[in-house]
């Protein structure tokens, strides 16, 4: 009986010929060598960077690699690698987490789910060679992948074209030979046989006038780099039917170990018809079939289109200059890319389709009514101008791909009429929103006639805008550095008030109208608990941080008994899934009645946090009395993180803190990458900023403006 030859494809030539790019995050030159030798041991092609800094990391990332394998840094963890790593170009970058000293067994699973591809081990070489071999291998798919996929894109959007265009000489090339070839490649280099093709060189036919830039191309090509697969190429054959230059492209085989080599073959009256040559060049594919090969490469079991218009256009706009007008229309796709989130289509001018997508339809609706306070008056920024801006949405869930320009027509117009799913009426948060508010204290004033202020109208066009229910709510998604979820929310509000944004936590006006201030907050507290509700459906773990003002605390009698009803109603599955939020400085001055106020809500199962925090010499004997879980430090010590010196400063104050009391720390307005980065050097389990909030393509919901 014969033996069976078992081949193990990880282990095939290809990975070794292919040169192998590892960023080696480490102290040690000896490891770093050690992993390197390995390799060149194994007959790898290694090219390997060491390095144990954050600036040298953030600066490699600019570059493409295979694997990141994580040892020791001085000033580099691996979850901030990891982070950084999310945040680069390469998002899916495999890294490797040598074996800490510390490392437990059961500590497996979650060192995995917080991203890391495997833990190897040094000491046990065969162990360690064949999870790197793995890594690469995984990591060599995924370019594979992204390669194919920009093949298939550029296929899809020539289709139309080539149809007019003469066909195309094929071969396939295995190592530099000619394994295989069609008609119209034998007859464009006068071969009459197929049979003489087969083993013939590729250079002994091609006869490239420059050889050494072909051979340096055609090696980087074979180790996966097709980017670089498209180009013009001058020939010596002078069997060659066609003029110079010739157009070739090689492309991924089917076949193990194998590329395939296209020639266009152009007629001499295609070469004669500019004009021609030029539309076809130029083709474009229709925004369906777009559309289309969005939803091919991130397939979903539910997908909706979602339609975005100028519901009307603001008259200012047009007594500005040209740059102005054209520049509010530019700016509009990225306004809704930034609060979306999800690929933009554009139809026409001013009007865009944003595409949905879910596991379910129910997760699906969850989305779109997130969408909804997009259809409040908005706030569209152009150099530094603001100006108003009125959408329109409606939308369609789509059951089957876009077939042709008439059956588009039919999804935008079904779209354009159909308004977005709302949150279904719960008669418990109805009721509680036009609850009238009840007794609380306030001081006799005397009333004297006065001009109409400044102050005044703000005053006034607030309670207009609370009147129509036009207060904005913006949902901002906190970064968990323990396990990276992104299911806590910080809820702030604000309005529009002659076309600038006014923050609901900084007018100081509402501060002396407490009625009008206690009515703000108990609608914000609806109507964010309406959304965490809607949330739950997406993220069952999601809680919401709300910021509020004092008088809600310290002059509303039936506040708590307000909020215990209100986590009722929201039917989390969480103990605590509502964090109310308040100004260090407000609570500062009313101490006493804070900390009775405090116990009160949270015997009512909400817990407390206290904003803007550490900036006063009174913050640790403010948070030594009053009994709050959480911290949002002051943007001041949040800039703290620009150096090393003071970031080690900063992370002395958190430590004091922490030793007052055991509370959860955010830091906010992380807004570059140096602030993002130091961020994980200082003990804040929570972070918040631009940096990291822009790239997550995954974040959904609304964050009103």
């Amino acid at each position: 009986m014969g033996s069976l030859e078992v081949r193990n494809p990880l282990l095939s030539k290809k990975l070794k010929r292919s040169e192998t790019r590892l960023l080696i995050i480490d102290d040690n030159q000896i490891r770093f060598n050690q992993i390197r030798d390995f390799l060149i041991a194994n007959e790898h092609l290694v090219q390997a960077t060491l390095l144990d800094d954050l600036q040298n990391f953030e600066k490699q990332l600019n570059q493409n690699w295979d694997i990141v394998i994580f040892g020791r840094a001085y000033d580099l963890k691996y979850e901030q690698a990891l982070s950084l790593i999310q945040l680069s170009k390469q998002p899916n970058l495999p890294i490797i987490l040598l074996k800490p000293d510390d490392y437990q067994p059961a500590q497996y699973a979650s060192y995995i789910r917080k991203g890391i591809y495997d833990i190897l081990d040094l000491e046990y070489a065969d162990r360690f060679y064949m999870g790197l071999i793995r890594a690469l291998s995984f990591s060599r798919l995924l370019l594979k992948q992204q390669h194919l996929m920009h093949e298939l894109e550029s296929a899809q959007s020539q289709a139309q074209s080539l149809v007019h265009e003469s066909n195309k000489a094929i071969a396939l090339i295995q190592e530099g030979i000619h394994v295989q070839a069609n008609s119209e490649y034998l007859e464009l280099f006068a071969i009459k046989n197929a049979e003489d093709v087969i083993g013939l060189p590729l250079l002994d036919l091609l006869q490239p006038q420059d050889l050494n830039d072909f051979k340096l191309r055609f090696k980087k090509i074979n180790q996966g780099q097709f980017d670089l697969g498209r180009f013009e190429m001058t020939t010596l054959n002078t069997q060659v039917s066609l003029p110079n230059p010739l157009k070739i492209e090689f492309l991924p085989s089917t076949d193990e170990d194998a590329l395939q080599i296209t020639i266009d073959l152009e007629t001499m009256a295609s070469n004669n018809n500019a004009s021609d040559n030029h539309d076809k060049s130029s083709y474009k594919p229709n925004t369906y079939q777009l559309i289309n090969r969005a939803i091919a490469q991130q397939p979903a079991d539910v997908s909706a289109l979602v339609l975005f218009s100028i519901a009307s256009c603001p008259e200012i706009i047009f007594e500005n200059d040209w740059n102005t007008a054209k520049n509010y229309f530019i700016n509009l796709k990225e306004f809704l890319k930034e609060q979306t989130h999800v690929p933009l289509f554009k139809v026409e001018t001013g009007i865009f389709l944003g595409l949905f997508q879910a596991e379910s339809l129910a997760k699906l609706e969850s989305k779109l009514i997130a969408l909804n306070a997009l259809a409040k008056p908005q706030l569209l920024t152009i150099k530094q101008a603001t100006f108003p801006l009125n959408l329109r949405l409606g939308y369609i869930v789509l059951d089957s791909e876009i077939r042709d320009d008439a059956h588009f027509e039919q999804v935008i117009s079904t779209a354009y009429n159909t308004a977005l799913p709302q949150n279904q009426p719960t008669p418990e948060f109805e009721l509680k929103n036009d609850l009238p508010i009840p007794s609380f204290d306030l001081q006799p004033a005397e009333i004297k006639a006065a001009p109409i202020s400044a102050e005044f109208s703000l005053i006034r066009a607030l309670q207009q805008s609370l009147e129509r229910g036009e207060i904005h709510l913006k949902y901002q998604q906190l970064y968990d550095k323990h396990d990276t979820n992104l299911y806590t929310y910080e809820v702030t509000s604000g309005f529009i008030f002659e076309n600038s944004w006014k923050d609901l936590t900084d007018i100081p006006e509402l501060l002396e109208d407490q009625e009008l201030s206690i009515k703000l907050d108990r609608w914000i507290l609806v109507e964010s608990c309406k959304q965490l509700h809607n949330f739950i459906t997406q993220y069952p773990e999601a809680k919401l941080i709300v910021n509020l003002n004092k008088d809600v605390l310290l002059h509303d009698r039936t506040f708590p008994e307000f909020i215990s009803k209100l986590i009722t109603i929201i039917r989390s599955k969480l103990s605590h899934p509502l964090i109310l939020q308040f100004s260090e400085e407000d609570l500062s001055q009313n101490l006493s009645d804070a900390h009775k106020y405090i116990a009160q809500l949270r015997q009512f199962g909400a817990e407390v946090a206290l904003r803007d925090f550490g900036h006063s010499i009174y913050s640790e004997s403010i948070l030594r009395q009053l009994d709050v879980n959480s911290l949002t430090l002051h943007p001041d010590l949040t800039q703290m993180l620009n150096t090393e010196q003071s970031t080690q400063e900063l992370q002395e104050k958190i430590q004091i803190f922490h030793k007052v009391k055991t509370v959860e720390i955010m830091l906010r307005e992380l807004n570059d990458m140096t602030l993002f980065a130091n961020a994980w050097n200082v003990d804040a389990r929570f972070i918040q900023g631009e940096y990291f909030q822009k790239k997550l393509d995954h974040l959904i919901d609304v964050q009103d403006q």
